[in-house]
């Protein structure tokens, strides 16, 4: 018999309606199965005393008709991101102690749709560089290597649908911190487009490259999730809608070259991404090469608006807690010193510019793909020492465009996973959710698990 734990969100919502199933039951499989495993991937940093009551809330919709797709299903949320009554630390002993006073805004539309929140999930410190083995929480292991990073900010959150804890966990994304976790974690990541999930209740890296949006096991339960956090619903084409399109038609353009000529991208990686393309052609897309613009010009803006709005959102907490800061994360923030207001002027003209750049490259295709990130992820060993290690990725660029990227699971180096960026335009994530949801279908990649 199938553990509970193990149910998708569609068959798990199937099975709450028909009433095989009860939200507790598949809560308290949820909370066995954490038990189980979180001691070995340091997933959950906290969890939430009242999930079963939660549960029987849920169970008291149910049993009155009507309730929404997610209710009753079990979600757990990156510590960036409040949960009210619980710790909201941002992994970060300069938080130590705080707890939430409300929901953030995601949180509780979740909570509105009746989804049971199961606990709190590290983060690299205050969504910076990481993993940091000072801090108060030891970092989440990657559940295909405890031996290897999960990537960050979205650690926790990635360490837990990789691993079968949890179906569905919330994220944020500053410069890549859905994607790159979710890659080589081998699970899917969805970065909205801007706007579209309300930021409110998430602490702040880069207001104006933050983005929050879901990590999950398949396309479709984080197209699910999507649609259950999006801020004005009625102003989005629903992520779900077109699922089952296929990508029969479809003109997709393979930037290639972003990610091949880099002599740190991964052989395996190469491979990997030529066979998807091909998947895709075979699915009966139209596959041409593209070159976008160049990604250095991406990573400087993205860097300068980055590093400036993150100084200023700490300056006042550095000048009450400097010893309780990691020393990873102030390295990072005096990065914020050295640009001035006329530096952080010209990086928002040069964002303009850029972004108009990018849809000018995507405008004879439906969509584009992309590697993720250039390699598997990291051992631990290469964060020993005190300098910080920047992990090599492709995803920034559509933090300062705004647009929706879908990472999915693509295919592996040795026995970790790698991953590939589906983007589109502004408000496109029902295609790439249907064209992820069509490669998913046609591979094997988001069907392997972890031998845990």
């Amino acid at each position: 018999m199938t553990d509970p734990a193990d149910y998708s969100i569609p068959e798990a919502a199937l099975a709450l309606r028909e009433g095989r199933l009860t939200a507790r039951q598949l809560v308290t499989a949820a909370l066995d199965r954490i038990a189980q495993r979180n001691d070995r991937l340091h997933a959950f940093t906290h969890l939430n005393p009242d999930a079963l009551a939660e549960a029987d809330r849920a169970d008291a919709m149910l049993a009155a008709g009507a309730a929404p797709p997610l209710c009753g299903i079990p979600v757990a949320v990156k510590d960036l991101i409040d949960v009210g009554g619980l710790p909201a630390t941002s992994g970060s002993a300069v938080l130590s102690g705080r707890i939430a006073a409300a929901d953030a805004d995601a949180v509780a539309q979740l909570r509105a749709q009746g989804a049971v929140i199961l606990g709190k999930l590290a983060t690299y410190e205050f969504a910076m560089v990481g993993p940091d083995l000072n801090l108060p929480d030891p970092p989440a292991r990657n559940p295909w290597n405890l031996n290897h990073i999960t990537g960050g900010s979205s650690s926790g959150s990635a360490s837990a649908v990789a691993g079968g804890l949890v179906r569905l966990a919330l994220g944020t994304d500053t410069g890549g911190s859905i994607r790159s976790p979710s890659a080589y974690c081998g699970c899917v990541g969805l970065k909205p487009s801007y706007d579209r999930v309300s930021r409110a209740g998430a602490f702040p890296l880069s207001p104006a490259l933050d983005h929050t949006g879901p990590l999950a096991a398949t396309v479709e339960e984080a197209a699910l999730a999507l649609d259950a956090m999006t801020a004005a619903p009625n102003d989005w084409r629903p992520a779900s809608a077109r699922l089952d399109r296929g990508a029969e038609g479809l003109r997709i353009g393979y930037a290639r070259d972003w990610f091949a000529q880099d002599l740190q991208a991964s052989p395996a990686l190469i491979r990997a991404m030529d066979d998807a393309a091909a998947s895709f052609s075979m699915l009966g897309a139209s596959i041409t090469p593209v070159s976008l613009p160049d990604y250095g010009m991406f990573e400087a803006a993205g860097s300068v608006i980055l590093h400036a709005e993150a100084l200023a959102e700490h300056l006042s907490l550095i000048r009450d807690h400097l010893p309780r800061y990691g020393r990873p994360v102030l390295q990072c923030l005096a990065f914020g010193t050295a640009v001035d207001a006329e530096d952080v002027q010209r990086a928002r003209m040069a964002q303009a510019c850029l972004t108009q750049d990018m849809l000018a490259a995507m405008a004879p295709f439906d969509l584009v793909i992309t590697a993720t990130t250039l390699t598997p992820a990291l051992p631990f060993s290469a964060f020993d020492g005190e300098k910080a290690v920047w992990t090599p990725m492709r995803t920034i660029p559509f933090n300062v465009t705004g647009q929706p990227v879908l990472s999915v699971p693509v295919g592996f180096d040795g026995d970790l996973p790698l991953g590939m960026q589906i983007i589109g335009r502004r408000g496109d994530e029902d295609l790439i959710c249907a064209a992820g949801n069509a490669f998913e279908r046609a591979t094997d990649h988001s069907v392997q698990r972890p031998p845990l």
